[in-house]
């Protein structure tokens, strides 16, 4: 039912079926001779009122197409957490025993849920709007008549038309099939088409690589139940990413650690040590909130959902969450050439016939063949608006096109012709057979033409050979044999923002592969003119080596490969993987899906067929390699900045669990009260963390996210916990009387601020203006409490004298210095 576009890349594009052959003699469209009238095509389906009853039975194919989790799922993943549940059974404790000063951490937590549920709702808004702006619509017939409509109008008994590229959207039973080939291989792992005929079954999620067709929907909505799987496994998730799965490991770390720690302080402060009770419980609280991280899955969540809404904005689709942060890891980008870095309009600049072919005759032939397709792809786009006046012949038989094949063909009956022979392209019998595709896989090795073909690739110039076939199309071997009959060449149309792309990727050490069906040296003259790096470096793909240790060295040293099948592409991408790359695929034709799905990212054109933006974890909305970029950037600014921020977090983790042992060991008051670890927390974590985490981050992602956070936040908390204790210890020495422990505290509280600043310092680096500013404006907020009598009160700080005070200030600098020599040395131990 379908043909497919006589391309000689390899790289198709989507196109609707064409209506079944006909009959030399059927009644013919008057504008178009080719086609059968209005009143003949599209026939079958349903009417309108059986649509209606079905409808009205439920009989409808109701299984939502969601991008994002409901806002009911949204609250609960934001609310109902562990530390949420511990924070607020402490919180609730503490609004009955202490001052409403002690209660800030629990109001901070509310706070906090309900802006990562507003970044999360925008962030779902977003993609909702997006998905819906890109998702495809299936052409169905009703009332003999075919239109689009939405996947989710679609009911029982429905027909529905299938050509290259589109997804089976629905299970049903093949109804009509013109060389109809579907590939399962995202439901049953088999890579090899299945040719379907009239009768056999199809099953959503599957999609067409070649031929056309049409099926009878039947079965829809939650009883398809590989539209379901499909459904699931494309659906918007904040989980199975590196830096996600990262933090849960910390968080279980924590939990562990916690909860001994937390029963050690309790019998400390209410058991051993014979205070007031209230006191007790107060400073109790205080040891074991700071304990908890709660921040950090908060900003993990908006960072990303920040990042979701602002590539959104560029009409790009995060259909999975962590696609962000792998494109951030990516360090090879593996382009196909048309539709990324050329536009898909190509122009006919030469059309050059062989073997004393009569020139009219030729175009009156591709006239034809660019007739025969209602929707062509841009190769045979460009030969019908150069040779718009089809003729009158009737396509009698279609060859899709393959890219395993890289040709395509077409057998007419030029009985209405009304023309003489052409020469050797003369009909001689009313009826021909022709093809149209590579030059290099249609002519033996060593044909003199190809030396003329070779110089026209040089110049980045697509050529097409049509050459006239003997036999029927279906026979084996149809490209045997084919007599060239000219060769077509097109001019093809660079992408205006390539270049710069190109330059984006080199400039941040990511490799840059061209893979295409088309010639290599053809493409790497394009490549070239784009500016790429080793686009000389081109290889033909039919002498790529199949061991996949030799092919993963060719892979390293060449950037271009041309006549790759749609099975190469995916070894290519393991290849690449198997040297501990990772890979990112681009790609909008059938042809590409497979090795999409293989790639740690696939990156799919708005404009691509169904499939390639089924398996895509990232869709380019608006059909621009430009938007890449953008993607990179903000998996890069949301990886490398949750790296820093874990780092304040988790440093203050550790001391504040070092702190409770300590002053279990030492059988001593907690030092601090809720209030003072609320005040440190916002001032040298929350507020911070904050701008920190949506700064602008060019740095590749690493990996060993626990690894990277916790080799700095390990000696920074017990180093921090060390100058605390010890500036406690002292001033209890120092200090003696009524208001004894109030003193030691402030003294313990400054200590502990100076150091976390100094954290805070370190991680802000390098510095900008705004990051001097930030840090500064930290320290003068806890300057103002300190000088302000009114928050000296609230917050329960006043320092005495100036000996302690001085002496806190000491230790800090003493502390800051052996931070400062850690940091160093990890950095050198381990990289930075």
């Amino acid at each position: 039912m379908t043909q497919r576009a006589l391309d000689s890349s390899g790289e198709q594009t989507p196109g609707p079926p064409r209506p079944a052959m006909i009959d030399a003699g059927a009644e013919l469209d008057p504008v178009h001779p080719m086609r059968p009238p209005p009143s003949a095509r599209h026939t079958g389906g349903l009417t309108t009122a059986e649509v209606a009853e079905r409808v009205a039975r439920g009989e409808v194919n109701d299984v939502p197409v969601r991008s994002s989790r409901s806002l009911t799922e949204i609250v609960r993943a934001n609310v109902f957490t562990r530390f949420n549940l511990i924070i607020g059974v402490l919180w609730v404790i503490m609004l009955f025993v202490a001052p409403i000063q002690d209660s800030l951490f629990g109001f901070v937590i509310v706070a906090n849920t309900g802006i990562g549920i507003v970044q999360e709702w925008r962030a779902k808004k977003t993609l909702d709007s997006l998905a819906v702006i890109g998702e495809a619509k299936p052409t169905v017939r009703r009332d003999g008549v075919a239109a689009e409509i939405s996947t989710s109008e679609i009911v029982l008994g429905d027909l529905i038309e299938l050509g290259p590229g589109d997804k089976v959207v629905v299970d049903g039973t093949v109804a009509e099939a013109d060389s109809l080939e579907i590939d399962e291989s995202l439901l049953t792992g088999e890579a090899d088409p299945v040719i379907k005929r009239s009768g056999d079954p199809v099953m959503s999620g599957s999609f067409v690589v070649a031929g056309g067709g049409a099926f009878t929907a039947t079965k829809v909505g939650r009883e398809a139940y590989a539209a379901q799987l499909a459904e699931e496994a494309s659906r918007f998730t904040l989980v199975h990413s590196e830096l996600r799965t990262g933090i849960s490991t910390i968080l279980k770390y924590v939990t562990w650690m916690m909860v001994p720690t937390a029963i050690g302080l309790i019998i400390s402060q209410l058991v051993v040590k014979d205070n007031n009770f209230k006191e007790s419980v107060a400073r109790t609280v205080g040891g074991i909130v700071p304990m908890i991280p709660e921040g950090l899955v908060l900003l993990t969540s908006v960072a990303f959902a920040i990042g979701v809404v602002r590539l959104g904005r560029k009409q790009c689709l995060v259909q999975e969450l962590p696609a962000i942060e792998g494109l951030a890891r990516v360090d090879v980008v593996c382009l196909d050439k048309t539709g990324t870095l050329t536009e898909g309009g190509m122009d006919v600049t030469e059309v050059r016939p062989l073997n004393g072919s009569d020139e009219a005759y030729v175009t009156r032939v591709l006239g034809a063949l660019g007739a025969s397709d209602p929707r062509p792809n841009a190769s045979l786009k460009a030969i019908a608006d150069a040779y718009p006046d089809g003729g009158a012949w009737a396509v009698t038989d279609t060859l899709p096109f393959s890219s395993a094949r890289k040709y395509s063909g077409a057998a007419f009956d030029e009985s209405d012709a009304g023309s003489a022979d052409g020469g050797n392209g003369g009909n001689g019998g009313r009826r021909s057979t022709w093809l149209l595709g590579a030059p290099d896989v249609l002519l033996p090795d060593q044909d003199p033409t190809l030396t003329e073909i070779e110089q026209l690739n040089e110049q980045g110039l697509r050529v097409l050979l049509l050459a006239r076939a003997s036999g029927a199309l279906d026979g084996p071997g149809i490209g045997d044999g084919a007599v060239p009959t000219a060769l077509v060449v097109l001019e093809q149309r660079l992408r205006p923002d390539a270049a710069e792309t190109l330059a984006y990727f080199a400039d941040q050490r990511v490799a840059t592969k061209v893979i295409s069906g088309d010639n290599a040296v053809s493409v790497g003259a394009v490549a070239g003119k784009l500016g790429l790096a080793g686009a000389e470096n081109t290889m033909d793909a039919r002498r790529m080596p199949t061991d996949p240790d030799e092919m993963a060295t060719a892979m390293e040293e060449n950037a271009v490969f041309g006549r790759v099948t749609p099975q190469q592409k995916r070894d290519m991408v393991a290849a690449l993987q198997s040297r501990g790359h990772t890979v990112a695929m681009t790609g909008d034709g059938v042809n590409d899906v497979l090795a999409l799905k293989d790639a740690d990212i696939g990156v799919s054109m708005g404009s691509g067929s169904e499939a390639t933006r089924a398996v895509a974890q990232i869709v380019l909305l608006n059909n621009s390699f430009a938007t890449l970029p953008s993607v990179v950037a903000e998996g890069r600014r949301v990886i490398g900045n949750i790296t820093r921020v874990a780092t304040l977090f988790l440093t203050k983790t550790v001391y504040s669990v070092l702190l409770a042992v300590l002053v279990v060991c030492f059988q001593v008051e907690y030092p601090f009260l809720p209030r003072h670890l609320t005040l440190l927390s916002t001032l040298t974590i929350g507020v911070p963390a904050f701008f920190l985490a949506l700064a602008p981050n060019k740095e590749r992602a690493q990996p060993h996210f626990v690894r990277r956070v916790m080799r700095y936040a390990i000696p920074s908390g017990v180093i921090a916990a060390a100058a605390t204790f010890a500036t406690y210890l002292m001033a209890r020495h120092h200090y003696s009387g009524a208001g004894a422990l109030e003193a030691e505290t402030s003294a313990a509280t400054l200590t502990l601020f100076l150091v976390s600043m100094w954290v805070l310092a370190i991680i802000a680096r390098p510095y900008t203006w705004w990051r001097v500013c930030l840090v500064a404006a930290m320290g003068l907020g806890f300057l103002i409490v300190l000088v302000v009598p009114w928050l000296q009160n609230f917050f329960a700080l006043k320092l005495v004298g100036t000996t302690m005070p001085w002496a806190a200030v000491g230790i800090a600098v003493a502390a800051s210095v052996a931070l400062e020599f850690v940091w160093r040395w990890v950095g050198r131990r381990f990289g930075a």
